[in-house]
């Protein structure tokens, strides 16, 4: 199994390396940085524009492949460029992929692991009254934007809030007003994550469902599951041993893939709840043509995509034999 992974993780990283630097091309040659120094009034002298861009390596005068070169040989050593307007985009990245993990992790390990077993719950109670309500209730949130959700939560925790006269719930920003108690500050983090990941919770959980209980009634109805009911194993036995093993197989796959999207998907959640992680940043660094930043953030969302792959990769070779016999 070892020489599998190292195998796919080195697929991985190659392909990591020409989506970025494809991403970096298209961005160069997309955005353009000098418009943000022409508009200003008082003019800047057009000297002072190509020194400024030079030392940031923005330049359009210097030919594509050099500045990729320079951008590349930095990032190397740690240094990911900087913006138009100046600053470090490193320091931007290194403070907002917390933000991103802390928003997100949660919301999508609750969201993957509760639909997966509310799905295959469902696949072995089809049709019953059990089943028909998970399904509407799946389908129901699935056909709601995002924002609205976060908005029935938001109002929610406010008629809570007012009817009990405590703070309960909290949904702007990371932190708030801390008070002088033990674990003060843990406590104000979970009170301030708690509505966006119960959104991203609630998402997450709707769509891993309906793929997990699809998959689940293929597999209750496969000639191995039967034979092993036929030779006397007790169907909860068989349903968790062979049916759920087996579907839980794809399910891991496109889960890896979905791990960019719920990454730089949470931007709505971070604007409603006021987070400044990864997905605004990635909207900021186009409206302001920060090459170097929107680069930065498609490399944030290939390291994410590669460690749901390799997350993946290892579900699947521990539930699928045949990948540790090859």
């Amino acid at each position: 199994m070892g020489k599998y992974l190292l195998r796919r993780i080195v697929n991985y990283v190659i392909l990591l390396f020409i989506a970025v630097t494809l991403a970096y091309f298209l961005a160069a040659s997309a955005l353009h940085p000098r418009a943000l120094y022409e508009v200003v009034n008082p003019p800047i002298d057009p000297v002072s524009i190509e020194n400024s861009l030079r030392e940031k390596n923005l330049s359009d005068q210097v030919p594509l492949i050099q500045r990729w070169w320079t951008w590349f040989t930095g990032v190397l050593h740690g240094d990911w460029g900087q913006a138009p307007r100046g600053g470090e985009v490193a320091d931007e990245i290194g403070r907002r992929m917390w933000v991103s993990l802390r928003l997100v992790t949660l919301g999508s390990l609750i969201g993957i692991v509760g639909g997966v077993a509310i799905g295959a719950w469902t696949a072995t109670r089809q049709y019953k009254a059990s089943d028909r309500v998970v399904t509407a209730a799946s389908l129901l949130l699935l056909a709601m934007p995002t924002f609205v959700v976060a908005t029935i939560l938001m109002i929610l925790a406010t008629k809570f809030n007012q009817a009990t006269g405590l703070r309960v719930f909290e949904f702007i920003g990371e932190t708030g007003d801390r008070g002088s108690y033990p674990l003060a500050g843990l406590v104000d983090r979970i009170q301030h994550l708690f509505l966006p990941t119960l959104a991203l919770s609630a998402f997450g959980i709707a769509s891993f469902s309906r793929i997990q209980r699809n998959l689940m009634l293929d597999t209750l109805g496969a000639d191995f599951v039967r034979t092993a009911r036929a030779k006397g194993l007790r169907k909860q036995k068989a349903v968790m041993k062979h049916a759920l093993r087996t579907s839980l197989i794809p399910t891991g796959t496109y889960f890896a893939f979905s791990v960019a999207t719920l990454f730089t998907g949470a931007t709505v959640m971070e604007l409603i709840f006021t987070f400044h992680g990864m997905g605004i940043y990635g909207v900021t660094t186009i409206q302001q043509q920060d090459v170097h930043g929107a680069v930065a953030v498609v490399a944030f969302s290939g390291v994410c995509v590669l460690v749901g792959a390799i997350l993946a990769d290892i579900m699947v070779a521990i539930l699928d034999p045949r990948v540790r016999l090859s």
